[in-house]
């Protein structure tokens, strides 16, 4: 049993969200959904992404998500930030430096494994670069990434 799970308020839609994040990831599913009543709404849903265990909650709207959390995601290649980019922002929206919001407000990070790396090259010329070349995307390109830091 995981001892640390992350709780997500969402206005009304937390069944419609679980539902679609566990189309994104493989070792996903909706584990559980807390009704009120015997088919009412979906109070509280319990749901994994790649195995890791998340509560979603229908509490109202007094709450909204802000960047000041996100969901981090590390990407293999450019194909996976490409196909997450594309279904997170379907309704959402793009940020700066790989974050997006989703329909639902929720920011994510798509990150592919390679931009950590460029980002501490131990040579700084190229860090520099490849920090500069960052700093002017949205979505993550690792190959405009990967010319920028060979200058």
């Amino acid at each position: 049993m995981q001892k640390i799970t992350t709780y997500l308020w969402f206005d009304n839609q937390a069944e419609e969200a679980a539902q679609f994040y566990t189309t994104l990831f493989d070792d996903s599913r909706v584990v559980d959904v807390h009704r009120n009543g015997d088919d009412g709404p979906a109070m509280m849903v319990t749901f994994e992404l790649a195995g890791q265990r998340f509560l979603a909650l229908n509490g109202g709207p007094q709450f909204t998500f802000t960047e000041a959390i996100s969901l981090y995601v590390e990407c293999e290649d450019q194909k996976e930030v490409d196909d997450l980019w594309a279904r997170l922002t379907e309704g959402g929206e793009e940020s700066q430096c790989g974050w997006l919001k989703d329909r639902w407000g929720l920011s994510w990070q798509i990150i592919p494994r390679r931009l950590p790396e460029l980002l501490s090259d131990p040579e700084p010329a190229r860090a520099e670069r490849a920090v500069q070349a960052m700093l002017g995307m949205k979505k993550i390109d690792v190959q405009a990434l990967e010319d920028a830091a060979n200058g």
